[in-house]
């Protein structure tokens, strides 16, 4: 099926600004890392997606940063989230496997910075591949997505998953349940 079928048209307006709310699904996640060419990219992508992270929090993930979580799997240190909060939030396997093998072959030692450019070169990034998605899909929707979105799908997909609600707030960083529920869907 193409990326096109896949779309979940899970977009909202929002009421104060231009623009609107994005939230992925698996499938949408896919299609967007397949538009990616460069490995980097792609690790950017997914610490947002997958781990929930904001641009200002994946240009400062160093490898030093997968630990082991014990019962928990591996988990990816912030060492310093929006407002300079410590976290600690899960990071599949595959995506630690894969910060791993940029470290071991990439040259980057494991205390320093693996997605070593600016936040605005981030939002760069992702403007590029919603283009691609654009023209590839049709769906005017792609022009919305923002790490932001990336970061709301990663929310969504712990609402889904019955994550615990003080473990949510934990893992995102959010001071209460309303800024959690903020990113999902109504």
């Amino acid at each position: 099926m193409s990326a096109k079928g896949k779309l979940s048209r899970m977009t909202e307006e929002y009421k104060d600004q231009n623009g609107r709310r994005v939230w992925l699904s698996r499938d949408e996640v896919d299609a967007l890392l397949e538009v990616v060419d460069d490995p980097l990219r792609k690790v950017a992508f997914r610490l947002a997606a997958e781990c929930g992270l904001r641009r200002h929090e994946i240009v400062a993930v160093t490898p030093d940063h997968v630990v082991d979580g014990g019962e928990a799997g591996q988990m990816l240190v912030v060492p310093e989230g929006k407002g300079e909060k410590y976290r600690e939030v899960p990071i599949p396997d595959s995506l630690a496997d894969l910060v791993d093998a940029a470290a071991s072959f990439g040259g980057v030692d494991a205390g320093e910075v693996l997605v070593d450019r600016s936040t605005r070169a981030l939002r760069n990034w992702i403007e590029a591949a919603r283009g691609k998605l654009v023209d590839g899909t049709g769906e005017d929707r792609w022009r919305y997505l923002t790490f932001h979105g990336l970061r709301r799908t990663w929310a969504g997909q712990l609402a889904n998953a019955d994550v615990d609600e003080t473990i949510a707030l934990r893992w995102g960083g959010w001071n209460d349940l309303d800024t959690f529920s903020e990113p999902l869907p109504r």
